[in-house]
């Protein structure tokens, strides 16, 4: 946990409870539920889903514990944080599987025993960070094309990879150059993406991963409002934008992007006592209450 940034995420506000979800293959997912201890007016919560980030193939429920209890005590939500399998042991698909089946659990079950005081119609936000933050665009497509009620209101996609970098569409090459320019990056570069994705070996057409394959389309129409956050000093910088922008003007889906110029990717992480990292956790919780707002707006 990040100590430095946690601040007065206080355990005297929130009920915390570890658990496990069935996945399809009978696997048990864990996670770990963040629950306000005191509902206003009676009423139920808004819902998050955090996917941790780590390249498909690190991390656990710590990553996003400072997260978790943030969204849980200043925006009263309740939050559900997804331990979901990791490469090399095991590969694509299995990240993204656990990812949908904790969304489609968390929707057939809100309300109950087994995620009480929880209220998707609320709000119902999936989000996350890096490769978790793949998995949340991938899984917002699922929810869309299954027609998952309730349906999901808002996606919370920081430093995101939505394409294949290795083989960018043509259409969008001239705008995707971080993959390149920042190869040599502090954090994450050119070598430790390789890694990652060599190990987490996804098939990059398939839109369970690549939301911009040629090959085998995905519809980018359709998605629930979208918060982004994009470092500037990161190879994933210019898909990220060129997601949000292609959401924005060309699909009308109301989005909010943050931009970090010459910070790393994942920088909060890793530098937490710089002013800026304490700003990304400000600068979340406003993104996240914007998609809560536009999300009742866009229902009512």
């Amino acid at each position: 946990m990040n100590a430095e940034l946690l601040g007065d995420a206080h355990l005297d506000e929130l009920s915390i409870s570890d658990t496990a979800v069935p996945a399809r293959d009978g696997y048990q997912i864990p996670v770990r539920i963040y629950k306000p201890i005191n509902s206003p007016n009676g009423t139920g919560h808004p819902l998050a889903i955090l996917f941790h980030g780590g390249g498909f193939c690190l991390g656990g429920l710590e990553n996003e514990e400072l997260l978790s209890r943030k969204l849980a005590t200043a925006l009263k939500c309740v939050v559900v944080n997804v331990d979901y399998r990791l490469a090399p042991e095991h590969p694509f698909p299995a990240g993204v599987n656990d990812a949908w089946d904790v969304v489609k659990w968390a929707a057939s079950n809100a309300g109950t025993p087994a995620l009480p005081a929880a209220d998707p119609t609320a709000g119902f936000l999936v989000g996350g960070v890096s490769a978790g933050a793949n998995l949340s665009a991938v899984v917002g497509t699922l929810a869309r094309d299954s027609h998952l009620s309730p349906p999901l209101t808002g996606l919370i996609l920081s430093v995101p990879p939505v394409l294949n970098g290795y083989d960018p569409p043509a259409a969008y090459a001239a705008s995707l150059r971080s993959f390149d320019q920042n190869a040599a990056a502090p954090v994450l570069n050119r070598e430790a993406v390789d890694t990652y994705f060599g190990a987490y070996a996804p098939e990059r057409d398939s839109p369970l991963f690549n939301l911009y394959s040629e090959r085998q389309p995905v519809s980018r129409a359709g998605l629930p409002p979208v918060y982004v956050q994009v470092c500037g000093l990161d190879p994933l910088r210019d898909e990220a934008l060129v997601f949000e922008r292609e959401l924005r003007t060309e699909y009308g889906t109301p989005t909010k992007l943050q931009l970090y110029p010459g910070m790393p990717h994942s920088f909060w992480t890793f530098f937490p006592q710089l002013q800026a990292s304490k700003k990304w956790i400000r600068d979340t919780l406003d993104g996240v209450e914007w998609l809560l707002e536009t999300g009742r707006k866009e229902a009512s």
